[in-house]
């Protein structure tokens, strides 16, 4: 079992910056396991943010492409979301995962985007 806690959500001016953070603990994730951040504003389907699939390599939704930056600490189980130039529409609860066989979630984190 993985433990997942996201960090870092609130309230932000548009054009603000936030940085989420993602901590998991229960097993040891390594750098083949994908982690990263999905994101559920109200009325929508949950939908992709960003992620680190393995190694070093990442994917980012187009909506956040040049904005919004993934990192992740392997030593310390832990994911980070930079999000920078922040829009209304980035409005959501933002979810981290895991995914060790299982897809494991967080219990989400409220982001708000104030124009």
């Amino acid at each position: 079992q993985v433990q997942l806690v996201e960090s870092g959500g609130g309230l932000v001016q548009a054009g603000g910056s936030l940085t989420l953070s993602c901590s998991a603990s229960g097993s040891i994730l390594l750098r083949s396991n994908a982690m990263g951040w999905f994101r559920q504003a109200p009325g929508k389907q949950r939908e992709l943010v960003a992620t680190v699939p393995s190694g070093n390599s990442t994917i980012y939704a187009d909506s956040v492409k040049g904005r919004f930056t993934i990192s992740r600490d392997n030593a310390k189980n832990t994911v980070h979301l930079q999000m920078n130039s922040l829009k209304p529409e980035d409005t959501a609860v933002y979810y981290c995962y895991a995914d060790l066989g299982s897809r494991f979630w967080g219990q989400g984190t409220q982001v708000t985007v104030s124009s």
